[in-house]
């Protein structure tokens, strides 16, 4: 097969592309420009898509002897990833930007752009898996399932991509327990990224400061910090700046009457107005989520009816939670209902990307629009 591989500049991206190679595809490396800013450098692990990390692909693509390039989708990037990361905070959301990512720019804008170029897939650094089956007439399925190494498991900001893109993606990383053995493959290899600091936090907040990013792209909005009964017991400088479940960082002026601990329990935009309130306010069991995805076969989430026995999981390394889940529709747009038949979740923010689990396997992918309980 002709495979493209992304190439971030970092030891995943290059152990995948090497392994592409090693399995007999005719490969060729990419590089996504992605910051506007091409002289931005890394600071320690932070950031990425730096002046530095396009050098580091270069070189492990010289040493896997395969063609490399480096294409500029920083507009994109910026008109869909950055765009979505402002809007959905400021309209009292919480997203989360490597979901949107992987959803416009590597398996949409990447992979169509392969696809016109004749690439029969797309393969990346992701840990995830797709395992492959046969059904008695001869159906081929492919379905997206968990990564064995559990710390760095990558299926729920995957999962948005569906059973189309699904098709079309490889990740070559997804046998790997640990990090550690990805690194020594890398190593073995001759790749000098093999110990390369991985990259965390927000790629284009590369300083770690989100809410400065928020406030010097949408200004500052002075408002108030009110109880639940609406008596005030602070300020802030911008309401889109917190988020639901939130302990830290609330500039409150006096203390709870009981000295309890208190969280953001709603974030109200129309009034810039911040609710905050006990910890018990953030427990649902009961969420509404919208723009649902799904890759498991149409009749295993026939609309209406309830899919039992899953787990749902709302944040990128939380814990799945027992629910049932069924398949629905809200103003002609897919959704899904959800019903925990666990214990609760606490702080399930708006905004947040919602995956359905069975096993190891992911059946489908929402975005929560509301949570509350029963």
């Amino acid at each position: 097969m002709r495979v493209l591989a992304a190439m971030s500049g970092g030891v995943d991206s290059a152990v995948a592309a090497a392994l592409a190679v090693e399995a007999g595809h005719d490969v060729v490396g990419v590089h996504m420009a992605l910051s506007r800013n091409r002289d931005q450098f890394r600071t320690g692990s932070r950031g990425c898509c730096s002046i530095e990390d396009a050098g580091d692909a270069r070189r492990a693509a010289d040493v896997l002897g395969i063609p490399y390039y480096v294409w500029d989708l920083s507009e994109r990037f910026e008109e869909t990833v950055v765009a979505d990361f402002l809007s959905e905070y400021e309209a009292g959301r919480t997203p989360n930007p490597c979901v949107r990512c992987n959803e416009h720019i590597k398996f949409e804008a990447l992979l169509d752009k392969a696809t016109a170029l004749g690439f029969d897939a797309v393969a990346t650094g992701h840990y995830a898996q797709v395992v492959t089956r046969e059904a008695p007439d001869g159906t081929v399925s492919r379905e997206l399932h968990r990564s064995p190494n559990d710390e760095k498991d990558q299926s729920y900001v995957l999962a948005v991509m569906g059973p189309d893109r699904l098709a079309r993606a490889m990740f070559p990383l997804g046998g790997f327990a640990s990090k550690a053995e990805v690194r020594a493959e890398a190593e073995r290899r001759g790749l000098s990224v093999s110990a390369k600091p991985d990259s965390y936090d927000i790629c284009f907040v590369a300083d770690g400061d989100t809410r400065g990013f928020l406030r010097d792209r949408l200004g500052s909005r002075p408002g108030e910090v009110v109880d639940t009964d609406g008596a005030v017991v602070g300020e802030h400088d911008g309401a889109y700046a917190f988020t639901v479940g939130q302990r830290k960082g609330l500039g409150l002026g006096r203390p709870a009457a009981d000295g309890r601990a208190r969280y953001v329990v709603d974030v109200q935009t129309s009034t810039n107005t911040v609710v905050v309130g006990p910890a018990e306010l953030l427990s649902v069991d009961r969420i509404g989520a919208g723009k649902a995805v799904w890759l498991a076969a149409p009749h295993e989430h026939a609309d209406g009816a309830w899919l039992d026995d899953v787990e749902v999981q709302v944040r990128a390394h939380g814990a799945p939670v027992p629910a049932r889940v069924r398949a629905t529709t809200a103003d002609g747009v897919p959704a899904m209902d959800v019903e925990l038949t666990g214990r609760p979740l606490r702080g399930v923010a708006a905004g947040q990307s919602l995956v359905v689990y069975r096993g190891t396997r992911v059946l489908g992918q929402g975005t929560v629009a509301r949570a509350w309980r029963g």
